[in-house]
C-alpha cells in the first residue's frame, strides 16, 4: 500500500462524522507545519468533535482511526 505513513500515530479531531463500516468521515491532522484532511475509517460511528488517533494509513489520503482521549495533566 502507498499510504503516509508519517501520519500513523498521529491525534487529530473529526471534522464529518463517520460511519463505521458504512463509510468514512473526515479528520483534520496536524502534521508537516499545518494540517491537513484525510477520509477517516473507523470500526464503529463515532461523531463530528471526537478525537481520534491514526492507526494505519489505507493509501492515498485515507486512514483507520480509533477514539483517543488524552491523560490527564499531558496538555
Amino acid at each position: 500500500m502507498n499510504g503516509d505513513s508519517s501520519v500513523v500515530g498521529r491525534v487529530g479531531k473529526l471534522v464529518h462524522a463517520t460511519r463505521g463500516p458504512d463509510g468514512p468521515g473526515e479528520v483534520r491532522v496536524r502534521i508537516r507545519g499545518g494540517t491537513e484532511i484525510y477520509l477517516a475509517w473507523s470500526a464503529e460511528p463515532l461523531p463530528p468533535g471526537t478525537s481520534v488517533l491514526v492507526v494505519e494509513s489505507r493509501g492515498a489520503r485515507s486512514v483507520d482511526v480509533v477514539p483517543w482521549s488524552d491523560l490527564p495533566g499531558t496538555q
